[in-house]
């Protein structure tokens, strides 16, 4: 019986104690940072302007494309007739895929030709590497992350 209240003791006083703590406020959920379908970035991926290009990755760098995002990963693209970025999309995803890209690697980028701060960029939909192909939009143009955590 002493056993018994003793248990009981030692958890009221835990709960207690914990329940005492200060909470933090909760700043709501995450979300997609700018880079989620309704954003102005997305907006900019146009299907009607999707072509192929080929060439050697002469540069990796992070980027923040808007004001208010999350920066993202571009790679810049070295092609017969110009180097142009191709923007691949968050770094909160792409950092976490297996297929990685190294600055003289041989690639075949399926995208979206736009114009970002004033100058020529694609926005991928579909990298190709050796016998690789990294899939991040569909033929919509809806991205890849967009999906994350939801069911199928």
């Amino acid at each position: 019986m002493k056993l018994k209240i003793a248990v009981i003791s030692a958890a009221i006083l835990f709960f207690a104690s914990v329940s005492a703590v200060p909470a933090q406020p909760w700043k709501g959920w995450r979300g997609s940072e700018g880079w989620g379908m309704g954003g102005q970035y997305q907006r900019m991926y146009d299907p009607a302007k999707v072509e192929k290009i080929s060439g050697e990755v002469a540069g990796i760098e992070q980027v923040t494309p808007m004001r208010g995002m999350h920066y993202g990963v571009v790679l810049m693209v070295k092609t017969e007739k110009e180097a142009v970025p191709v923007h691949l999309g968050p770094s909160w995803y792409i950092e976490r895929l297996d297929t990685k890209f190294n600055t003289g690697d041989k690639v075949e980028v399926t995208g979206a030709r736009t114009t970002f701060q004033g100058k020529p960029a694609i926005i991928a939909a579909e990298i190709r590497k050796d016998d690789q192909v990294l899939v991040l939009r569909d033929r919509n143009g809806v991205p890849v992350w967009a999906g994350w955590g939801r069911r199928r």
